[in-house]
C-alpha cells in the first residue's frame, strides 16, 4: 500500500510528558490532584464559562447535564438525527425520549424549522449539535427554546474553537458538554467535560459525577450517582494541550481551509459540496468532510481512497434508523431525507493535527483522480 494517512491522530507537541510525569511523581493518579481542578478552571475560562466540570467521557458529560437539569420522566428531547448515537443514549439513559429532527443541507446542522414542528406539550429540551465544526444557527435554536420555555443543552464536541458571530460554541446552553476523545482538537485520551454558568448545577455535577458523594457524611447517599471521574493523569494531558490551543486551531484551520482550495474545481463541477462556511462564523473543521452529489455513494469512494493508502471515516448513520432503537416504545419509522442523504454519501478525509501539506496534497489529489475516473 505505500505510505498511510491515518483519520486523525493526537498531536502532542508541548508539555504532556512532563505533566502526566509529575501527576505520577505526585501519587495521585486517580481522581484528585492539582491538575483536574486547574484543567477545568483553564479550560472553562478559555470557552467564557464561569464552571467547569470534568469527566470520563463526552457521552457521559451529556448523561450527566441532562440528570442535572431533573427533567420528569418520559419528557422529550430534540436532537438532530444526523449526530452520533452518543446524544441518543444521554437521553435514553435518563429515562427521557429522543425526538429526532431532520438536518439543513446548506449546514449540515439541524435544521430549526423542523425543531419547531416537533415540539410538544411533553418536550422540555433541545440538545444543540454543532456539526463538524461548524456552528448551529444559535440565534434561531435560542429563540425557539425562550419561546417555548425549553432548556438548551449544548454540545460542542466537535466545534472547541469555532465561533457563532463572535462567540465561541460552548457558550450557549444551560450547561454545554464537549469531549476530548482522541480525535477531538484536545485531548486526554478519553475524556469530556460539562460547562455552565450556574453554580449549583456545577456543585449538582460534580457531586453526581463522584456516586453523589455528600462531604458531611461519607458513603451516605441522598441520590444515585455515577462514577464518571476523570483522572488526574488525564487532567495533565489536557492541561498541557490548553496552554497550545491557539497553535491547534490555527493548524485545523489550515487543513480545512488547504482542502477547499484544492477541491473547489470539484465543488464547481457540481461533483460534491464542501463543508459549509459563513463569513460570519468560525468553522475549525474538526474533521474535513466532502458530500458526493454525482451518485456514487460514500462507501465506494472510501474504499478506493484506502486502496491508496488514505483512510476515512463515513458520516453519521442517521438515528431514526439505528435498529438499535426499534425496541422502545417511543420507535417510529419516519422520513427524514436530508439526514439520510448526508449518512450515505458523506465521509471524512484525513482531518489529523499531524497532517502536512504533502499529505494533505496527496489525499485531495487522490479523491479528485478518483471521482473523474
Amino acid at each position: 500500500m505505500g505510505k498511510f494517512i491515518p483519520v486523525s491522530e493526537p498531536w502532542l507537541t508541548g508539555k504532556e510528558l512532563e505533566y502526566v510525569q509529575d501527576a505520577i511523581k505526585s501519587t495521585f493518579i486517580s481522581s484528585e490532584g492539582k491538575y483536574i481542578e486547574e484543567f477545568e478552571r483553564k479550560f472553562a475560562s478559555y470557552i467564557g464559562r464561569k464552571f467547569g466540570v470534568a469527566c470520563s467521557s463526552g457521552t457521559n458529560a451529556l448523561i450527566l447535564a441532562l440528570r442535572a437539569l431533573e427533567l420528569e420522566k418520559g419528557s422529550e428531547v430534540i436532537l438532530p438525527s444526523f449526530t452520533i448515537i452518543s446524544c441518543a443514549l444521554a437521553v435514553i439513559y435518563n429515562d427521557l425520549i429522543p425526538v429526532f429532527v431532520d438536518s439543513d443541507m446548506k449546514t449540515w446542522n439541524m435544521n430549526p424549522d423542523e425543531i419547531e414542528r416537533k415540539i410538544t406539550s411533553k418536550t422540555k429540551a433541545i440538545l444543540m449539535v454543532h456539526t463538524y465544526g461548524f456552528p448551529c444557527d444559535v440565534d434561531r435554536i435560542v429563540e425557539i427554546a425562550q419561546k417555548y420555555n425549553l432548556y438548551i443543552v449544548e454540545d460542542f464536541a466537535e466545534a472547541i474553537g469555532s465561533e457563532y458571530k463572535g462567540v465561541k460554541c460552548g457558550n450557549f446552553g444551560i450547561i454545554s458538554c464537549t469531549s476530548f476523545y482522541a480525535n477531538k482538537l484536545i485531548t486526554t485520551g478519553e475524556g469530556g467535560m460539562c460547562l455552565t454558568d450556574d453554580e449549583r448545577l456545577a456543585e449538582k455535577m460534580k457531586r453526581l459525577r463522584n456516586l453523589a458523594f455528600i462531604p458531611e457524611k461519607r458513603f451516605f447517599h441522598y441520590e444515585l450517582g455515577f462514577n464518571f471521574r476523570m483522572t488526574n493523569i488525564q487532567a495533565a494531558i489536557g492541561l498541557a494541550q490548553i496552554e497550545n490551543i491557539e497553535q491547534r486551531i490555527k493548524k485545523k484551520i489550515f487543513i480545512g481551509e488547504s482542502y477547499s482550495k484544492l477541491l473547489k474545481p470539484l465543488e464547481d463541477e457540481g461533483v460534491i459540496s464542501l463543508p459549509p462556511q459563513d463569513p460570519q462564523h468560525k468553522n475549525t473543521f474538526w474533521m474535513y468532510g466532502v458530500l458526493l452529489k454525482n451518485g456514487i455513494t460514500a462507501d465506494e469512494i472510501m474504499k478506493k481512497l484506502y486502496e491508496r493508502g488514505i483512510q476515512t471515516r463515513p458520516f453519521f448513520y442517521p438515528l431514526h434508523l439505528q435498529p438499535a432503537f426499534e425496541r422502545f416504545s417511543w420507535f417510529k419509522r419516519e422520513n427524514l431525507s436530508i439526514s439520510e442523504y448526508l449518512g450515505k454519501y458523506g465521509f471524512y478525509l484525513p482531518s489529523g493535527l499531524t497532517l502536512d501539506e504533502e499529505k494533505i496534497r496527496f489525499a485531495a489529489e487522490s479523491l479528485i483522480d478518483i471521482l473523474k475516473k
